[in-house]
């Protein structure tokens, strides 16, 4: 059975709040990084909920290796996204997936 998270970021530091999504700083490395996390399969699902805040469901081993991937994702390195919060998600119902 696979364990899957959720897991709540939020834009800040540098952040360029006069600019869109995709015009941000650093989007091009950003962008790579997440979508090399999708072909993998470690992240399942995943985008903005609204400016400031993101959510992904993440399918991994713990919350630590969770938590050591994204550290190399470029936009939390330099500040412009952090992780908020990360919860074990029991799924009971799967329908689409």
């Amino acid at each position: 059975m696979r364990k899957l998270f959720l897991v709540s970021e939020e834009h800040g530091g540098p952040w360029d709040w006069s600019k869109g999504l995709r015009e941000q700083e650093g989007w091009d490395e950003h962008a790579a990084f997440m979508d090399a996390l999708v072909e993998e399969g470690f992240v399942v699902l995943g985008g903005p909920l609204d400016e400031k805040d993101v959510l992904l469901i993440v399918d991994a081993e713990s919350e630590e290796a969770l938590l050591r991937r994204f550290a190399a994702d470029p936009w939390i390195e330099n500040g412009m996204l952090t992780i908020t919060a990360v919860r074990l998600w029991t799924v009971l119902l799967e329908g689409r997936l």
